[in-house]
């Protein structure tokens, strides 16, 4: 008994020690189990992120390639446009070499038969006087007064012809002359234009700002629009609100007034006001800045600073593409080039020129077409009435009844005709004409339309069998509208409805 007493705690540390054993063996496999499990869905989540990366290389790949066929694409139609506008110019040059070889060909031909006419003659009247002298039996003084009468006849006769001459080759020249003159007023004031913008672009410091800027329930969105008349468009563009009004002027206070809040910080309906306030006063400033800017790179002084201020808003102005300022500052220079080679009053002619659009920066906010506004503004402020008329005048609205303005006239016509001065093509014009027209077929009792001056009016005739005289205003105002709708266009288009009545009878 003693003995099995000593043996039982034996037996049992060993069955312990088995039983441990075992469970430790169980969790160890269940371990490599869970390991293995653990190791395949890495494996398999490795294999899922590859798949991944190589579609979107492949996707990134195919991106990246037809970027760069894109790219070369217009390259390549870029060198063919390059190389037909050369092939064209030397195709032109040549023509134009052979015909002034033609040209010389056929003067020489000339000299030489009026040589041989001349010597001809010279031969005639000497068989003529010696016959004379024979046969009349004529003495020396008699003979001396009958030669001289000959050659006072022959010589009013070439004189005639010599006259004749010279006033076709003056008449010939005088072309050549004028075309140098306009080419070399062109070549002194060329100038870089922007495009055409009813809408301008702001970058935000963060995405948050959009938030700031609508405010609680739209408030300070709501007092920025009616502070400063613009529109602000917030999408879902990153980082970017946009301002949207054809008053480009309003645009640039919005634009200040929004740059200004974000360095401030402090954004709301109150704060706003003010700082609107202070724009307005800043771009006022900036624009003064511009126009004594343009009458200082024009070369006039004495024009009145109001004149000034308002003529320097046009910096955020454009007509086709084309910055209007610029557009003045080179009618300006290219005016007094002109007059100057007429030996005519350059001041005058560059003032007028300088002037002559200032009213496009008022169009939005006075009716009428920007030639009679400014020529009323120039008038209010003291201009002389040379210049106020070539303002009046230089689209034809009124008669030119000062020198300077046809000069205001042709001045720009070139700024405004050169080769890149305008953003807009050929096909782009042709089309707003088109829709203009279009737009007023649309109506009833319609049946001819004409748009004229370069679209900035349009000419309706209407059936008077059809239409009356209160259904005629009817379709005015209606086509007015429709183009507001659906047109984009600068400055303001006219629009007349003419009904016209014909009483035809015969005599008989």
């Amino acid at each position: 008994m003693e003995n099995l007493g000593g043996v039982l705690p034996v037996i049992a540390v060993a069955f312990g020690l088995a039983l441990g054993i075992l469970v430790r063996q169980f969790i160890a496999a269940a371990g490599i189990r869970a390991a293995t499990v653990r190791a395949r869905s890495i494996v398999e989540e490795a294999r899922q992120q590859q798949s991944a990366l190589i579609i979107t290389a492949k996707g990134e790949i195919s991106r990246m390639r037809l970027a760069a066929e894109d790219g070369l694409r217009q390259e390549r139609e870029q060198v063919t446009a390059e190389s037909e506008r050369f092939r064209l110019r030397e195709v032109a040059l040549g023509e134009r070499e052979t015909f002034f070889a033609e040209r010389e060909v056929s003067i020489a031909e000339r000299e030489r038969g009026l040589l041989e006419e001349s010597a001809g003659l010279e031969a005639a009247r000497a068989s003529v006087n010696a016959r004379l002298a024979e046969v009349a039996g004529l003495d020396a003084e008699a003979a001396r007064k009958e030669v001289l009468a000959r050659l006072t006849e022959d010589a009013e006769t070439e004189a005639n012809r010599l006259r004749a001459t010279l006033e076709r080759r003056a008449a010939e020249e005088a072309g050549d002359r004028a075309r140098d003159m306009i080419l070399t007023a062109m070549q002194r004031v060329a100038a870089d234009h922007s495009t055409e913008h009813s809408v301008t672009h702001i970058k935000l410091a963060s995405e948050e700002m959009k938030g700031r800027l609508i405010g609680r329930e739209g408030r300070n969105i709501r007092a920025l629009e009616a502070a400063t008349g613009v529109e602000l468009l917030i999408d879902e563009t990153p980082m970017q609100v946009t301002l949207s009004s054809f008053d480009p002027v309003r645009r640039e206070v919005a634009r200040v007034t929004i740059d200004r809040l974000m360095q401030d910080g402090r954004i709301h309906p109150v704060r706003i006001e003010e700082v609107v306030a202070k724009a307005q006063g800043e771009v006022d400033a900036t624009a003064l800045k511009n126009g004594e800017e343009a009458a200082l790179e024009v070369g006039v002084t004495g024009i009145p600073t109001e004149l000034l201020r308002i003529l320097g808003r046009l910096q955020w102005r454009t007509s086709y593409g084309q910055n209007v300022l610029l557009h003045s500052i080179e009618t300006a220079q290219v005016a007094g080039a002109v007059a100057g080679e007429l030996g005519m009053d350059i001041r005058a002619a560059k003032v007028g020129g300088l002037l002559h659009d200032i009213g496009k920066a008022l169009d939005h906010e006075i009716e009428g077409t920007h030639a009679a506004i400014g020529a009323d503004l120039a008038r209010r402020h003291g201009m002389p009435e040379g210049i106020v008329n070539a303002i009046a005048a230089h689209h034809q609205e009124v008669e030119c009844t000062a020198r300077e303005a046809p000069i205001v006239q042709v001045a720009d016509a070139i700024s405004a005709a050169r080769p890149g001065a305008r953003g807009n093509q050929a096909e782009a014009h042709l089309r707003r004409l088109e829709d203009l027209q279009n737009i007023a077929m649309s109506f009833e009792g319609v049946e001819k339309v004409y748009a004229v001056q370069a679209g900035r009016e349009v000419r309706i005739l209407v059936r008077p069998d059809h239409v009356d005289d209160e259904r005629a205003r009817e379709i005015a105002r209606d086509v007015v509208k429709r183009i507001e709708e659906q047109l984009s266009y600068p400055g303001q288009i006219r629009v007349t409805v003419i009904r016209e009545t014909r009483a035809v009878d015969y005599a008989r």
